[in-house]
C-alpha cells in the first residue's frame, strides 16, 4: 500500500501519517502469513509413546489434591467460600481445591478488566497471533497430556474422548480462530482512487468487559469461550464450570506462559447467581460468552433487559444451551451404520455432549432388527474408570445429573407407554454411574421424548411407514430444541424431503452420520430456537461477534469548494 501512494506522488507528510497509522489501521501488513490443518487425534495404542505419556499424567494428576485461586490481574486470591472438584467415577477422591469468588471480588475483577482492556486493543493484530500460535503448540506437545488427565480424572472422559476434547479442538479452537482473524484482516474496503481517497477497517475491542461462562461437558468450549473474545481485543472474566476447573485452570496457564498479558483473561470461580447478578449490574458489560441451560441464559437474558438503560454498550449475548437431538430412519436405511452410529451418539460420553442423540425414529418394519442391535451392542458396553482403557464410558458429571437423569429412568419404568428394553439400573454408591439405557416409547410426545435429559438415555418411537410426513413433522414441533439431527437413508427422494422438512429442526444436520462429532472448521456448531443463538462456534464469523470493526475513510486530496460543479453551469 505504502508504494501505491508513493507511485500517487502524494506529499511525503501524507505518506508518513499513513504509515503510522498501518500498525493501528491495518497491520495486517505485519502479520505473516500461515495456512493451518486439524489436530491429529492421536491413537493411544497399547504400547504407543502417548498412552505411556498419557499414564504418568494421570498417575501425576490423581497423586494430589490441586489448589486452584482465583486470579485477577495476574493476582492470586482465596475466601473463605472453598469449593472441591471431585472425580465422578470415585466422588470421595478430591482432585482439586478451590474458591469461590464474592461479589466484592468480582466488581475488582471488572475493573482490572476495564482498565486493562484498551490496552490489550492496542497490542496489533500480528503480535496476539504469535501468542496463539505458541499457546497452540504449548497445548499440541508440552502440555497435551497434562489437559487430558485432567479432563479424563475431573470430568470422566475416556482416553479418547479427552483426546478428541481437550488436546484436538481446544488447539483447533486456538489456531482456527486466529487463521480466521488473519483472513479477516485481509480484507479491505473499495477505494475508487487511490489518489483521492484511502478507504480501511480496523477490528477493535468492546470497551467494556466480557464475561465467559463454561460449561463442564467440554474442556475446549471453556477455551473458546474465554479467550475467542480475548484473540478479538477484549478483556474477560471467565467463570469456569465447577466440574471443569482444573483442566480449564490448565487452559489458562497455558495461556498465560504462551503471553497473554495478566487481567486479559481473570480467572474467577464463582457461584453462578452470584457471578450473573455482579456482571448484569456492572453498566461496563459488553458481551456474555455463555453455553449452559435454558433457564440460566433466560436469567442472564432478563437481567441484563432489566438493566438496559444502565448500559455503555448494547450487550452482546451469545449463548448455546443444548437441544434434544435426533436421529430419523428412513426404510431404505443401512441397518448396520443406524445401530453404530446411534449408540456411540447416544452414549458415548454418558449421553453429555450437546450434540447426543436423545429420541429417535424407526419406521416399524426396521425396527425389530435395530432394536436386537441396540440391545446388543448396549450390552457389550464397559462402563468403568476411565483410567481402564477397555472403559467405552463413565460416570456422569455430579449428583446433581445423577438424580435429574435417574428421575427419568424411574418415569420409564413407571409409565404404560414406555417400556425399557435395556439397561435402567444405576448406583451412585462410589461413582455417578447411569448404564446406557434405551426406552422404547408409544407416544411420541411423551416428556421424556421432548425434554432435555442430558444423560444416557435413548427412546425410541417406532412409526407406521404410512404416517412418514405426520412423523417427520413431530421432530420439529414437538420440542422447543434445534441442535442437531441426523437422518438415514438411500434414498434420494426421502433424503431430499429431510432437507426441507427438518431445515429449522437443527442448526448441525447430518446424512447418514451420527449427530455428535463436530470438527472446528470443518462442522462450524450451534443450533437455533431454545438450543441458542446459532453463532457457529468453530466457524469463520464466530469471531466477528468479538469485535467492534471501525470504518476509515482517508482523504488525501483536501476539498476546496463548498459548491458542487453543476452549480455554477
Amino acid at each position: 500500500m505504502l508504494q501505491l501512494l508513493r507511485r500517487a506522488s502524494l506529499p511525503q507528510g501524507v505518506i508518513k501519517n499513513y504509515a503510522r497509522s498501518l500498525g493501528s489501521v491495518i497491520p495486517d501488513t505485519k502479520i505473516e502469513d500461515f495456512s493451518v490443518v486439524n489436530e491429529p487425534i492421536l491413537g493411544y495404542g497399547k504400547s504407543s509413546p502417548e498412552r505411556k505419556a498419557l499414564q504418568q499424567a494421570l498417575q501425576a494428576t490423581a497423586a494430589r489434591c490441586e489448589e486452584v485461586p482465583i486470579v485477577i490481574g495476574g493476582k492470586e486470591f482465596k475466601t473463605s467460600k472453598v469449593v472441591h472438584q471431585v472425580m465422578p467415577h470415585n466422588h470421595q477422591h478430591k482432585l482439586a481445591q478451590f474458591y469461590y469468588a464474592d461479589a466484592k471480588l468480582i466488581k475488582q475483577a471488572i475493573k482490572t478488566a476495564v482498565e486493562t482492556q484498551p490496552k490489550w486493543d492496542r497490542v496489533p493484530l500480528s503480535e496476539r497471533l504469535k501468542i496463539w500460535e505458541r499457546a497452540a503448540d504449548l497445548m499440541a506437545t508440552k502440555y497435551r497430556q497434562d489437559l487430558n488427565a485432567a479432563t479424563m480424572l475431573g470430568q470422566s472422559k475416556t482416553a479418547i474422548q479427552a483426546e478428541i476434547d481437550s488436546a484436538a479442538e481446544l488447539i483447533d479452537f486456538i489456531r482456527l480462530n486466529a487463521y480466521f482473524l488473519k483472513e479477516c484482516a485481509k480484507y479491505q474496503p473499495i477505494s475508487e482512487d487511490i489518489k483521492v481517497t484511502k478507504n480501511s477497517m480496523r477490528y477493535r475491542g468492546i470497551d467494556g468487559f466480557i464475561a465467559a461462562v463454561s460449561p463442564f461437558n467440554f474442556t475446549a468450549i471453556g477455551g473458546n469461550l474465554s479467550y475467542t473474545p480475548a484473540l478479538m481485543g477484549n478483556a474477560v472474566l471467565w467463570k469456569p464450570s465447577d466440574t471443569a476447573l482444573l483442566s480449564n485452570w490448565r487452559i489458562f496457564n497455558i495461556m498465560r506462559e504462551a503471553g497473554v498479558p495478566d487481567g486479559v483473561v481473570n480467572f474467577v470461580p464463582a457461584d453462578g447467581p452470584v457471578f450473573g447478578d455482579t456482571i448484569t449490574a456492572s453498566p461496563h458489560l459488553a458481551g456474555i460468552n455463555f453455553t449452559g441451560s435454558v433457564p440460566t441464559f433466560n436469567r442472564l437474558w432478563k437481567q441484563v433487559g432489566n438493566n438496559i438503560d444502565n448500559y455503555i454498550n448494547f450487550p452482546r449475548l451469545i449463548g448455546e444451551c443444548g437441544g434434544k437431538n435426533f436421529h430419523f430412519v428412513h426404510k431404505s436405511a443401512d441397518v448396520e451404520s443406524v445401530i453404530t452410529s446411534t449408540i456411540r451418539s447416544a452414549f458415548e460420553y454418558c449421553g453429555q455432549k450437546c450434540s447426543a442423540c436423545s429420541r429417535m425414529y424407526v419406521p416399524e418394519s426396521l425396527w425389530p432388527e435395530i432394536k436386537a442391535g441396540l440391545q446388543r451392542e448396549a450390552a457389550k458396553l464397559k462402563i468403568g474408570d476411565v483410567q481402564d482403557f477397555s472403559s467405552f464410558t463413565s460416570a456422569v458429571i455430579d449428583d446433581k445429573a445423577f438424580k435429574r437423569i435417574t428421575g427419568y429412568i424411574e418415569h420409564a419404568k413407571n409409565s404404560p407407554n414406555l417400556e425399557i428394553i435395556a439397561g435402567g439400573t444405576y448406583s451412585d454408591s462410589k461413582g455417578y454411574y447411569i448404564n446406557p439405557t434405551i426406552v422404547e416409547t408409544k407416544d411420541p410426545k411423551d416428556r421424556i421424548m421432548t425434554e432435555e435429559i442430558f444423560g444416557p438415555v435413548l427412546t425410541v418411537y417406532p412409526y407406521k411407514e404410512a404416517d412418514l410426513s405426520k412423523t417427520m413433522n413431530l421432530v420439529h414441533t414437538s420440542t422447543k430444541f434445534a441442535l442437531t439431527g441426523a437422518v438415514f437413508g438411500q434414498d434420494e427422494e426421502f433424503i431430499n424431503c429431510a432437507l426441507e422438512e427438518f431445515k429449522m429442526a437443527a442448526g448441525n444436520f447430518y446424512i447418514n452420520d451420527k449427530s455428535t462429532g463436530s470438527v472446528v472448521g470443518q462442522q462450524p456448531f450451534g443450533g437455533g430456537r431454545m438450543s441458542g443463538t446459532n453463532d457457529k462456534a468453530g466457524g469463520p464469523h464466530y469471531i466477528l461477534r468479538w469485535t467492534s470493526p471501525q470504518s476509515i475513510k482517508e482523504t488525501f486530496v483536501p476539498l476546496r469548494d463548498v459548491n458542487y460543479p453543476y452549480m455554477s453551469e
